[in-house]
């Protein structure tokens, strides 16, 4: 793609953007055709090298239009091309300084996040303040690409914030981020996650009761059978936070549901006391094994922090690798033995010359 039809692609973007936004077209702007065709051409457009100078100009114009049409053509090139962010975020940084445009900060906000840049982390917390809930709500989504992983970090701390925004939108997607997208806890997380249990707004509620059960807070279990016993309560993401607990309580309100559903039959299996027991018991049986026979490996069992589920973890000749043990157990017809010589025969052993207890090639 050459230079030119870059140029072109963001000429019909610009187009399609201002058909969009016509105060004198249809009542409802998201029933016509032209949202579409901005994002697929500015996506096109920013697949090439030359769309990063480009967005650069482009926010740099006198027109609005112009510099929103700029910060979404360099979020897009960010999102294909990692070597532009550092200059992008740069770019951004300084136009934030000086822009008064609601739907260019939008746009702004929307962009410097896919930057990862942490350049990006005080202009969203400068924006987390802004009048528009449209662009706290951006702000809110974009602190996902550039959390710092601090329990006291800026952007925890505005991300709290805004959990209590007066919009449910952006109250829903700053527990959302705060409490799926941001892995991190401390007692000011969960205090926040629990108040937002009480939302009036059913979609924040749900996330921040699946956020508390992702850091196996107890409080999660009574609000998540709450919620299963509710027909729009109940859906994948329900049954799989329910997975998180890693107690029987739920048990009641699951069995209600009919078998077969995977969802259903996990979180249910997850719950069960006697199988995750048994679980245990084969986790400790496969990793005895293979420090037996093959001491190499170094195995280990371990558990996400925020997940739920058995990982086996071994170091191998040409770099670690992982099992999920439940995936490991079923291809070996349930038995660690063999679930441990499925992984020796899988992994190369250390070249001639090895400590003593090693396996050569």
């Amino acid at each position: 793609m050459e230079t030119g039809t870059v140029a072109e692609l963001v000429t019909q973007a610009r187009a399609a953007l201002r058909r969009a936004i016509d105060p004198d077209g249809p009542d409802d702007p998201e029933d016509r055709d032209d949202w579409h065709v901005y994002a697929s051409v500015l996506w096109r457009a920013a697949a090439d090298g030359a769309a990063l100078p480009l967005g650069l100009e482009l926010i740099g114009s006198a027109d609005p239009i112009a510099r929103e049409t700029g910060c979404d053509l360099l979020r897009d090139a960010s999102s294909q091309h990692e070597a532009g962010r550092a200059g992008t975020a740069a770019a951004l940084v300084a136009l934030a300084r000086r822009e008064a445009e609601d739907r260019v900060l939008r746009s702004l906000a929307r962009a410097i996040g896919t930057t990862r840049d942490p350049r990006a982390v005080p202009v969203l917390v400068a924006l987390a303040g802004h009048p528009e809930a449209e662009v706290r709500e951006e702000v809110a989504r974009s602190f996902a690409e550039v959390v710092t992983g601090l329990p006291d970090g800026p952007d925890i701390h505005t991300l709290i914030g805004l959990t209590r925004d007066p919009d449910p939108h952006v109250r829903d997607w700053a527990t959302f981020t705060l409490g799926v997208q941001a892995e991190v806890d401390g007692p000011a997380i969960r205090a926040a996650l629990l108040e937002r249990t009480a939302d009036e707004h059913a979609g924040t509620r749900a996330e921040a009761i699946h956020a508390l059960a992702r850091r196996h807070d107890p409080r999660a279990v009574p609000l998540l059978a709450g919620l299963i016993g509710h027909p729009e309560g109940a859906h994948a993401l329900t049954f799989s936070a329910t997975r998180l607990t890693d107690v029987p309580e739920p048990l009641p309100a699951l069995q209600e549901y009919e078998p077969g559903d995977d969802w259903v039959t996990d979180a249910v299996n997850a719950c069960n006391p006697v199988r995750r027991a048994r679980l245990d018991a084969w986790a400790w049986e496969l990793v005895s094994t293979l420090h037996r026979i093959r001491p190499d490996l170094d195995a280990a069992v371990s558990m996400e922090r925020f997940g739920w589920g058995r990982c086996l973890g071994v170091d191998a000749a040409f770099g670690p690798s992982g099992y999920d043990v439940e995936a490991l157990l079923v291809r070996a017809d349930g038995s660690p033995a063999r679930a441990a010589e499925l992984v020796a025969a899988d992994l190369p052993g250390t070249l001639p010359g090895a400590p003593p207890g090693r396996r050569p090639e």
